[in-house]
C-alpha cells in the first residue's frame, strides 16, 4: 500500500518529467520553478521563438546554467567545419558544443542579461573560473560576433587578452573552412600562420589568434605544456598550457 509520502514522491517525479519534457524559457526558470530539479538534459523554449531546444542544465545554488561547451577528453573531436559549429555536435551529457545558432537564439533577447561562466581544471587538480556579464552572440551575418561585458574571476580576462592586440571581444567566429580571424598572416613569436585555426585547431572567436581558445586538440596529462593547439586560457596558464577540462555555461538574470 502506498503511503502519502510515496504518492508525494511519485507526483514530484512526474513533475520533474514534465519539466524535462516541456521545460521553460531557460534553465534559470526551471531552477526557479523547482529548486530541487537535478542537473540533466531539459527541453527549453527561448522567449520569442517557436523552436524548442534540448540543452544540458547545470543546476547550482547560483541558478540554472545552460552548458554551451564541455571538454574532458579526446573522444569528441572539435576540429570541425563551419556547418557543424553552427548546428552543434557531441553528446549533451558528455563533451559537446551546443551550436552557434542556438547560442544566438538564446542571447538575442534584449530583455535579459546573460552571464558567461568559463570553468577550467588543470592536470594537477587545480581549478579556476572566469565570468563575463552581458554575454551575447551575433547572428550568422556577423559571423556570430562575440560580445562580453564586465569580467570577474581568478582565471584572468583572457578574452580581452594576456597582451596588447589580443582582444577577442567583438571578434567573429572562425573555423578551418571560414576564416574571420582578422590576421593574414597570423604571427606567433617567429612563426607565421595563414589562419589561427592552423595553429589552434578547432573553431573559436579568434582575433589575431588571441589568448583564449578552448576548442583545440585535447591533450592528456602526459605532456600538457607547450602545445600550439590545445585548451588555452593564457591569463591562467601562460606556457601555453592545455587544460584538462573546460566548461562554458550561460545563465540569464
Amino acid at each position: 500500500m502506498k503511503t502519502p509520502f510515496d504518492n508525494l514522491l511519485i507526483a514530484y517525479a512526474f513533475f520533474l518529467s514534465l519539466l524535462k519534457t516541456f521545460g521553460g524559457k531557460d534553465c534559470s526558470k526551471i531552477r526557479a520553478q523547482s529548486p530541487r530539479a537535478p542537473s540533466g538534459v531539459y527541453v527549453i523554449q527561448p522567449a520569442g521563438n517557436e523552436t524548442r531546444l534540448r540543452v544540458y542544465c547545470e543546476m547550482r545554488q547560483t541558478g540554472g546554467w545552460i552548458v554551451i561547451q564541455r571538454r574532458s577528453g579526446g573522444a569528441v573531436s572539435f576540429e570541425r567545419g563551419w556547418a557543424q559549429y553552427r548546428h552543434g555536435f557531441g553528446s549533451l551529457t558528455y563533451d559537446h558544443w551546443l551550436g552557434l545558432d542556438k547560442m544566438h537564439m538564446l542571447t538575442k533577447d534584449t530583455d535579459k542579461v546573460w552571464t558567461l561562466r568559463v570553468d577550467l581544471w588543470d592536470h594537477e587538480g587545480g581549478y579556476a573560473f572566469a565570468e563575463y556579464r552581458d554575454f551575447r552572440i551575433g547572428d550568422e551575418g556577423t559571423a556570430y560576433r562575440l560580445h562580453v561585458g564586465t569580467y570577474k574571476g581568478n582565471a584572468g580576462d583572457a578574452l580581452r587578452g594576456a597582451y596588447p592586440g589580443a582582444d577577442q571581444n567583438g571578434a567573429g567566429f572562425s573555423t578551418s573552412d571560414r576564416d574571420n580571424d582578422n590576421c593574414s598572416p597570423c604571427i606567433h613569436g617567429d612563426v607565421a600562420f595563414n589562419r589561427c585555426t592552423d595553429k589552434h585547431g578547432g573553431g573559436w572567436w579568434y582575433s589575431g589568434c588571441g589568448s583564449a581558445a578552448l576548442n583545440g586538440d585535447w591533450h592528456s596529462s602526459d605532456d600538457p605544456i607547450g602545445w600550439g593547439s590545445g585548451l588555452h586560457w593564457l591569463t591562467w596558464k601562460p606556457v601555453p598550457y592545455s587544460a584538462k577540462v573546460s566548461r562554458m555555461m550561460i545563465k540569464s538574470d
